[in-house]
């Protein structure tokens, strides 16, 4: 089962080492501009558990590239304005304009515009299996997902969980973070391959 995850992040931030989680996220968005790391995921959905890993890079505001390598190959490309979505397998391309498809969604939040608390409200989680974690409930009813969860761990993003109304739970490690690496402007575009079905939502 294949699960697209828009949405992306992590954070170097502060240098003290047990800050609680809302003041490290707020540090992060008002100062990184580029990030790159690479990620586990796994999803559970309805007690089965699916697992891709892959890389990801963002360049705010609105510009990222998620790329899963294992067990398949798919790329996510927001350029700014569109979002494409690039299944090699299935020879596919989806495209929509990146507002509608991403709202208040995780990838907004952490690609998108400085506005955290207008879309989210934030609280404390306390500290769990050596991680500060904050909650982040969108405050729109319409988002994908119902619930975030955050963990920090010396200033760092170690964690996210989402969950969603079907029940389903993503969980994303991340690995190999770099805070504000250059990374070149191509990175964010793309063009459909020859000969695959381009789908205009």
């Amino acid at each position: 089962m294949k699960k697209s995850f828009f949405a992306l992040s992590m954070l170097v931030l502060a240098p003290f080492a047990s800050a609680a989680a809302i003041p490290q996220l707020k540090a992060f968005v008002a100062e990184s501009r580029t990030l790159s790391a690479s990620f586990h995921q796994t999803v559970t959905a309805k007690g089965k558990r699916d697992e891709a890993q892959g890389t990801l890079e963002i360049a705010r505001p609105g510009k990222f590239r998620w790329n899963y390598n294992k067990p398949y190959d798919q790329q996510i490309v927001g350029d700014g304005k569109k979002l494409w979505i690039y299944d090699r397998e299935l020879a596919q391309v989806t495209t929509k304009p990146l507002d509608a498809a991403l709202g208040s969604s995780p990838a907004a939040l952490l690609a998108g515009s400085n506005a955290i608390e207008r879309d989210y409200t934030l609280k404390e989680a306390g500290t769990q299996n050596g991680l500060e974690w904050l909650t982040a409930a969108p405050r729109k009813s319409e988002n994908t997902f119902e619930s975030i969860r955050m963990g920090f761990s010396g200033n760092t993003l170690r964690e996210m969980e989402l969950a969603d109304s079907f029940g389903n739970v993503t969980r994303i490690r991340f690995d190999n973070l770099k805070k504000n690496p250059p990374i070149a402007a191509s990175h964010f575009t793309f063009t459909p391959p020859k000969g695959v079905d381009v789908l205009s939502e």
